[in-house]
């Protein structure tokens, strides 16, 4: 049977792995929701207004928008389906893309009801490589 640490591990991998394939995907594709899509294209415009600098490398905010969205959904699937070590790696790599993210709503100066989000799955991604990490170190 399972340890109970397993189980949660488990557990908090598949929901996060399944949140993030939903969110890259609203990100990169109308099909989920066209409204959720064009609020996603109209924040990522006005990111990459407040960050001059992106333009200058050529990142224009659509490739900014598919940037985040490609990587949320790939390690949103490795958080989800592959086991092992890749799953660190994924949770870290969401981890950055949260921290991103918040940078850009504070950025841009929204207020918290617009980030809250990023906010709680950050918390969740930092728990759930907690408890990862923590078999390690036994």
């Amino acid at each position: 049977m399972a340890s109970p640490r397993t189980i949660k591990l488990v557990a908090l991998s598949f929901a996060l792995g399944l949140f993030f394939v939903f969110m890259g995907t609203i990100k990169l594709t109308p099909r989920l929701s066209k409204d959720a899509y064009s609020e996603m294209k109209r924040a990522y415009k006005s990111y990459a207004k407040a960050l001059p600098g992106l333009k200058k490398i050529g990142v224009s905010s659509v490739l900014l928008r598919k940037i985040i969205g490609s990587l949320e959904v790939g390690c949103g699937m490795v958080l989800t389906l592959v086991p092992g070590r890749p799953k660190d790696v994924a949770n870290f790599l969401l981890l950055l893309v949260m921290l991103a993210v918040l940078f850009f709503h504070q950025l841009v100066g929204d207020p918290l009801k617009r980030y809250a989000h990023a906010l709680v799955f950050g918390i969740l991604l930092t728990c759930r490589l907690l408890i990862a990490r923590q078999s390690d170190d036994r």
